[in-house]
């Protein structure tokens, strides 16, 4: 369901545009090196794993061992644009959550058993490092495109702990993503911005997508809320693992 998602706010931002009040004054520069600091609350609709992906494991439900959340999350973003048209951007995005509950019923996980009703803390891991090249391909009065690559490393944990027992699946990983980010300028001090990071294909999917709703306070400083999700898996013999995030993120930015 997180593809309906990313399709709908890429819909819904394409629908603005048409009646959009153009911004009057000259086409904005890209700043040459930004720094933007993203933090807020993260939830969790579906956490689903198992491991192996087979009659031997159990899938379990990390929403009903530790429930939705909140926890707290948070990224960095540095741009860099080379010239006019072309630029990089590196992500670091760490999260990790964790909690205690109890299992409904036996488990079979990663080679070990649990038993139902006991303590079991788990945890989820899924660190992101990318990094995209984007090209300009639009830049407007009033709206402005990039589109581009991303290369994204993952590095994953789900663990399980009862008294006595402990299991644990990692993985870390490459995976190239397809990059879109558009902004519509609502005036010249608010614009609304929406960027993806996506790919579906094959045993699995990767989407990050981002709609914020960003304020300059001059030249060099920005501040923006808005919504992020983060929908994705793989369904592979060793492991059966999907999890759909829900943020709401508040940032701060700094360019030169």
């Amino acid at each position: 369901m997180g593809g309906y998602v990313c399709g709908g706010i890429i819909v819904a931002l394409l629908g603005l545009l048409g009646p959009a009040v153009p911004v009057h004054g000259a086409e904005t520069e890209a700043p040459r090196i930004r720094f933007e600091l993203e933090g807020g609350p993260v939830w969790q609709t579906r956490n689903d794993a198992q491991v192996p992906n087979d009659a031997s494991g159990t899938r379990v439900s990390l929403v009903d061992v530790i429930g939705q959340g909140p926890w707290e999350a948070g990224r960095l973003y540095v741009t860099w644009n080379i010239d006019r048209k072309h630029g990089l951007r590196a992500l670091a995005a760490p999260l990790t959550v964790t909690g205690t509950g109890t299992l409904d019923g036996p488990v079979e996980f990663a080679g070990a058993g649990f038993a139902a009703g006991e303590p079991t803390d788990a945890t989820y891991k899924f660190n992101s490092w990318r990094l995209s090249y984007r090209y300009l391909f639009h830049a407007g009065e009033r709206w402005t495109w990039w589109v581009g690559l991303t290369a994204k490393v993952r590095d994953a944990k789900i663990r399980l702990e009862q008294a006595g027992v402990a299991a644990e699946k990692t993985d870390v990983g490459f995976v190239p993503l397809l990059h879109v980010a558009g902004t519509w300028r609502l005036s010249p001090r608010w614009a609304l911005e929406l960027d993806v990071d996506a790919l579906a294909g094959g045993p699995g999917r990767a989407e990050d997508a981002a709609l914020k709703l960003r304020y300059h306070v001059d030249d060099r400083w920005s501040l923006a809320a808005g919504y992020r999700t983060v929908e994705g898996g793989a369904d592979v013999d060793a492991v059966y693992a999907f999890a759909w995030l829900h943020y709401a993120v508040g940032s701060v930015a700094v360019a030169f």
